[in-house]
């Protein structure tokens, strides 16, 4: 028989990414690495990652609560909760909360290969390396992820 994962609402592996949290709900262990889902709170006026693109794997966006923008290439999209994004491998890609309020989105990866991408950010800022754009996209690099530099 197959194992199934049940996470309540305060469990999962919680990583702390400067005003970012993330929560793995799904790391890939109980789908076959099929899927990995993560819950993503955004601190209000925060900025997401460089716009970048993924070769091997789709992710999705669902906002639960709050408004994000999200931008693709070189359109804004303002997203409330009840808003989903699927992003296909090659889009450039990323996403804010600009308002005054705290964002949720359920964020999935189809496969489960960027959840450990998290997992280094948080290795390297506890090891005493700033979260800053550079730093951001040299682990993105580890996971088939690109800066989409003609859009930065």
């Amino acid at each position: 028989m197959s194992s199934v994962s049940v996470v309540g609402p305060d469990e999962g592996e919680t990583i702390q990414l400067g005003p970012t949290r993330m929560r793995i709900l799904e790391d890939g262990s109980t789908t076959g690495h099929r899927l990995g889902i993560g819950e993503i709170t955004i601190a209000p006026h925060t900025q997401g990652p460089p716009q970048h693109r993924h070769a091997q794997h789709d992710e999705g966006f669902y906002v639960v609560s709050g408004t994000v923008h999200f931008t693709i290439g070189e359109t804004t999209h303002v997203a409330p909760a009840g808003t989903l994004a699927m992003i296909p491998p090659g889009a450039p890609h990323t996403f804010a909360n600009l308002g005054d309020e705290p964002a949720v989105i359920l964020n999935t990866f189809t496969p489960d290969l960027y959840v450990q991408y998290f997992r280094d950010l948080q290795r390297m800022i506890a090891g005493g390396q700033e979260l800053t754009p550079e730093s951001t996209v040299a682990v993105m690099s580890r996971y088939a992820t690109v800066p989409a530099t003609d859009y930065a």
